[in-house]
């Protein structure tokens, strides 16, 4: 793979609006790699807090579960309330950029406050803004990914992005616990490196990310593109993607459910519960441009579907009954799956939505399917939290593992394509 660092123009794709490719060794475009930036800065900030914050909640603030399972679930799935929202003021103002500005800005300014936030109420406020500046950022952010990427090259491109994500995401984990490992119970000097981190990226996000208009270039280029109309967001084969995320996302719990689990399962020192996420993450950045292409070569339907068979395993190996060296093994696979699991969902979803869909609607499709999937996700963590409260974590992911294997096949039935949907690419 060559990544470029001059925008060279790129001839236009007449029915997407995005750079075609030129050649076997097509060039990822420096708005992907800088993006790639934004969001490995972005990722460090979120995922050091993200470490951290099941214990703080738990035992440095004496939360239950349940509690922190609402929060969970709002941090998964609150940025629903405004995913749509964003990627209409993207399309229909062509700005994507500034939309992503705000949002970025916003998750700063949420970093902050959890400085000073000492309760549930508070806690809940921060986490609150952090996830709508999120639900405010990230399709806009893909669009720009989107329309910076060949048509046939969208997993490659949406993997390096991811790739440089999931950097910013092990490393995150991996401060926290430095500081942690320095300071005991340092939870709050966690949280000013975070801000620290928010902050930067906000500054090369404005600085370095070019203010790309993808209606306004095809016309420029002499390619005609109808303005947003949200009958855009009716096409079947987008509706049947929303359908199949969302059921999905219905028994999707959130990492630091099963990451709790682990930990009660071996029972080691809090200072290590961090690189938990760090296991994960490593393995999704190793996987995220690799998984990416054979979505460009057998198709995205294809590795999402593969992506949650690999999610089944991870439930089963955290519900195991084991014990010692068996637990330990265990406890490795199963952030190796997450770390699969991710690397085949997360940038895959968002190019099949950004393929499904006409330029003039790009934006507004991948938040469509965001925001099924995070408000999905917010009712899987608020009714795990109930079932292990009131079950037990075994009983509750053995659950969530049997209901996500009756919906793996409906899923793949949804997405198989229909005879009358050929397209050029995989992804369309």
């Amino acid at each position: 793979m060559y990544i470029s660092l001059s925008d060279r123009r790129r001839r236009e794709d007449a029915s997407t609006g995005a750079p075609a490719a030129t050649g076997r060794a097509a060039r990822v475009s420096s708005t992907v790699v800088a993006l790639g930036v934004v969001s490995l800065l972005t990722d460090v900030s979120s995922e050091a807090t993200a470490a951290v914050l099941p214990l703080y909640l738990t035992a440095a603030l004496g939360l239950s579960v349940v509690a922190y399972g609402v929060i969970d679930g709002l941090y998964q799935g609150v940025s629903s309330v405004v995913r749509i929202a964003a990627g209409w003021a993207a399309d229909r103002g062509d700005r994507p950029k500034h939309v992503a500005l705000v949002g970025y800005g916003l998750s700063a300014v949420a970093r902050l406050g959890l400085l000073f936030a000492g309760g549930f109420g508070a806690i809940t406020a921060v986490v609150v803004g952090d996830r709508i500046g999120k639900g405010i950022r990230t399709a806009p952010r893909d669009a720009l990914i989107a329309a910076s990427s060949p048509p046939t090259e969208l997993g490659r491109s949406f993997g390096l992005h991811r790739m440089l994500d999931t950097v910013g995401a092990a490393t995150g984990p991996v401060i926290a616990f430095v500081v942690l490992l320095l300071v005991p119970e340092g939870y709050r000097t966690v949280f000013v490196v975070s801000l620290a981190f928010a902050l930067l990226g906000v500054v090369v996000l404005g600085a370095l990310v070019p203010d790309r208009r993808p209606r306004a270039e095809r016309a420029r280029d002499g390619v005609s593109s109808a303005p947003f109309r949200w009958r855009l967001l009716t096409a079947p084969r987008l509706i049947r993607l929303l359908v199949a995320a969302g059921l999905l996302g219905l028994v999707t719990i959130g990492d630091g459910f099963l990451y709790l689990a682990l930990h009660d399962r071996l029972d080691f020192a809090p200072m290590w519960f961090p690189l938990l996420f760090v296991g994960t993450n490593i393995v999704y950045l190793t996987l995220a441009v690799p998984i990416g292409r054979l979505g460009d070569r057998v198709g995205g339907r294809r590795v999402f579907i593969g992506g949650q068979v690999v999610l089944l395993g991870a439930y089963v190996l955290a519900a195991l009954p084991i014990a010692g060296a068996g637990a330990v093994a265990a406890t490795i696979a199963c952030l190796l799956a997450l770390g699969v699991f991710y690397a085949a969902t997360d940038g895959i979803l968002a190019a099949l939505a950004s393929a499904f869909v006409p330029v003039a609607a790009r934006t507004s499709g991948i938040a469509a399917a965001q925001t099924v999937v995070a408000a999905t996700r917010f009712i899987a963590a608020t009714g795990f939290g109930l079932l292990w409260f009131a079950l037990g974590s075994s009983a509750a992911l053995v659950i969530a593992a049997c209901t996500l294997a009756v919906l793996i096949p409906v899923a793949a039935l949804l997405l198989r394509p229909r005879a009358s949907e050929g397209g050029a690419s995989a992804w369309t």
